[in-house]
This record gives structure tokens, C-alpha cells and sequence, in this order.
């Protein structure tokens, strides 16, 4: 059993894959080919934004877009403290500073009130300017986007959603990526709900301008042409290979969010009064599902238990940011962020792919219930 089944996706697609690489081939346009313009109209036709931007991986789209609202030193970021490195370490390599904030137990999304608190505490301190709130949709569950973008606005903040493990999630009837946030971001990490065959990444946003200085900004600060250089840039481009990659990988990407779906239901139905699982949607909303987490009070024995019974499984995070030797001198301490310290305990990611079958889901929760009744 696989944690991830990329193989049988390459499966399912490898004559398109094939076509689309012998293509890039023998055009040899590696760097900004055809194929990278094709695939951000196609990602923005499915996001429902107006322009998308794409890049060398999701952590440059982060940095990208802070890049183009001119964050730097003096500026205060808020984000949540239980979420992967890349979304915090891109706040201090511009010289600014991340507030980090608690999370939501039930969603492990950021907790809107503690963040309402922070700035408020922010502000009236002096020092530094609040200016954006940075989402994460962890786990591949959307933020209450109506909420942040209600506290963005009460504190006239920019709000940035890292959608890393998010995209392809729908909210109210819109995708993340449409304008529920100024500015949506992801990853083509290849384990990620959309990923390619290595580093890449793309950035959402309905505003002409700001896509214009994102697109700027990753060409080396690009004008009209190469050697016109109008601002300090980076080099972040996705490669033309990974985009034509990504082409047919898009085009079943809607079957593949139904059937994680499918997979994230067989398991909660399964589990559901046994374990504590994860937040479900309602109606018609869906959650990416890039993982499928549970929370369980002797973590760390019941994973050993289902490695023993073959099955894999990952812990996403086993130390929020706060506490992290590289951000500590910017959090509390122990205890300052008593549910992101309580969810880095506890949480465990079982398998989840599109590909898994019922009998795999089966053994699975069969097995986890096994060893959460031994205990």
C-alpha cells in the first residue's frame, strides 16, 4: 500500500504525458515555452481567476507575491504557527515579521480570533505595520474565506491564502483561487492534489496590475524586454517540461478531487465516533483532501502499530513555527499557542490518493481501529 499513488495516475494518462513531452521536445522552447501560457489560461479558467502567473515552485509564489505588495522590513505578516516552513521562512527573508497565530481544532486552519487579537495587540504596540493575513488551507481545507476576508478588511490588512494543499477546493460555489483572497497561491509539489514531476507553482489574482508585477518580478524584474530591468526581480520560472506535464494532469484533475472526496467520506464513516476525524464539508462545498488526518492521543503508538501492519502514514507537523530553533526568538514560547502545540501531538495523515480501492480503505481503518483498541 501506498501513502501516495503517483504511478497509477501516470498510468491512467501516460499517452497524453508522452505526447506532451515529445512536443516540448521538438520545439526545444524548455524555458517559457508554448505550453507555460497555455497552462496558466487553463489554471485560471478552472480557478476563476482572471490571470494566474506561474513559477518555479509553490514557496516562490509566496515570496512572489509578497514581493509585489512591497513587504519588507517594518511590516508584520500574520500567519498560523502549525503550517510547513516555506509559508513563514518567506516573510523573513524579505525582512519582515511573522506574527504567528493559533489555530482552529476542528479545521486546523487558522483560529480568526486569535489572529483578531494579534493584530489589535500589534498595532497598539507600534513598531510595525500590519499588513497582510496569510491563510493556510491545511490539509486541503479552505479556510472560512467570508471570515478573513471580513478581519482583512476590519484591519485594512492584504489576504494572501497559501493554497498549497488547498487548490481545487470549492467554497460558496467558487474555487479556491477565484477571488475569495487578493491573492491565492500554490504548489506543484508532486504529492500535492495538482503536482508535476518536480518543483512548481502558480499564483492567483483578479488584480491587472499586481499580476503584472508578479509576472515582472520572476522574469529578473523584466520591463518590455529582457535587458529592461525595472525593478528588482528573482528567476522563478515553472518549466516548460512541468507544464506540459501539468496539462493532462489538469484536465482529470476534477474526477480526481471527486474521488478523494469519495476516499475522505469511506473513511470518516468508517471512523467517525472511534477517533477524531477531520472537518467534512456540507452541501455541494469540497475540500482537496491532500490529506486525511485524524487525531489521536497516543499518536506516536499508533503509528508504529499500523507501520507493523503495513500500513504508511505521515505526521504533519511535529512542531509548530513558534517553536521551530529558526522562529522561536519570533513566537511565545511553550504554551503561547496551546491548539497549534496541541495538534503537532496528536495528528496523524493516513493514505490518501484517488486510486485507493475500498478494500484498501478497508484495512486502513480496520487496522487503525485495531490498534486504538489495544491500547
Amino acid at each position: 500500500m501506498l501513502f501516495s499513488d503517483l504511478a497509477a495516475q501516470q498510468e491512467r494518462i501516460r499517452a497524453e504525458l508522452t505526447a506532451g513531452i515529445a512536443r516540448v521536445l521538438a520545439h526545444g522552447r524548455y524555458i517559457q515555452g508554448p505550453e507555460v501560457t497555455e497552462l496558466e489560461g487553463l489554471l485560471a479558467d478552472f480557478a476563476g481567476a482572471a490571470h494566474c502567473v506561474s513559477c518555479a515552485n509553490g514557496t516562490d509564489a509566496l515570496q512572489l507575491a509578497l514581493m509585489a505588495l512591497n513587504i519588507g522590513p517594518g511590516n508584520a505578516v500574520f500567519v498560523p504557527s502549525f503550517t510547513y516552513t516555506a509559508t513563514a521562512e518567506v516573510i523573513l527573508l524579505l525582512g519582515a515579521r511573522p506574527i504567528f497565530v493559533d489555530s482552529d481544532p476542528d479545521t486546523f486552519n487558522i483560529d480568526f480570533d486569535d489572529a483578531d487579537a494579534a493584530i489589535t495587540r500589534v498595532r497598539a504596540e507600534g513598531g510595525l505595520r500590519p499588513a497582510v493575513l496569510m491563510t493556510v488551507d491545511l490539509f486541503g481545507q479552505p479556510v472560512d474565506y467570508a471570515r478573513a476576508r471580513a478581519l482583512a478588511s476590519k484591519h485594512d490588512l492584504t489576504l494572501i491564502s497559501d493554497a498549497a494543499q488547498g487548490f481545487g477546493a470549492t467554497q460558496d460555489g467558487r474555487r479556491v483561487g477565484s477571488n475569495l483572497a487578493d491573492i491565492t497561491t500554490t504548489s506543484f509539489f508532486p504529492v500535492k492534489p495538482l503536482g508535476c514531476y518536480g518543483d512548481g507553482g502558480a499564483i492567483f489574482t483578479d488584480d491587472a496590475n499586481l499580476a503584472g508585477v508578479i509576472r515582472s518580478i520572476c522574469l529578473h524584474g523584466k520591463g518590455e524586454d529582457k535587458y529592461d530591468v525595472i525593478r528588482l526581480g528573482v528567476n522563478s520560472r515553472l518549466d516548460t517540461l512541468q507544464a506540459a506535464i501539468l496539462q493532462p494532469k489538469l484536465a482529470i484533475f476534477p474526477d480526481e478531487l471527486e474521488r478523494r472526496h469519495r476516499v475522505a467520506v469511506s473513511y470518516s464513516e468508517r471512523l467517525k465516533g472511534k477517533v477524531i476525524t477531520p472537518h467534512m464539508p456540507s452541501g455541494e462545498d469540497r475540500y482537496a483532501w491532500a490529506q486525511y488526518t485524524v487525531r489521536l492521543e497516543n499518536r506516536d503508538f499508533v503509528q508504529a502499530g499500523l507501520k507493523e501492519a503495513g500500513v504508511p502514514t505521515n505526521v504533519y507537523y511535529p512542531k509548530p513555527m513558534h517553536l521551530q530553533p529558526a522562529y522561536v526568538q519570533f513566537g511565545g514560547g511553550i504554551g503561547s499557542l496551546p491548539v497549534s502545540e496541541e495538534l503537532s501531538r496528536t495528528v496523524l495523515s493516513l493514505p490518501m490518493h484517488p486510486y485507493l480501492t475500498d478494500d484498501e480503505i478497508d484495512y486502513v481503518a480496520a487496522s487503525l481501529l485495531a490498534v486504538v483498541g489495544s491500547m
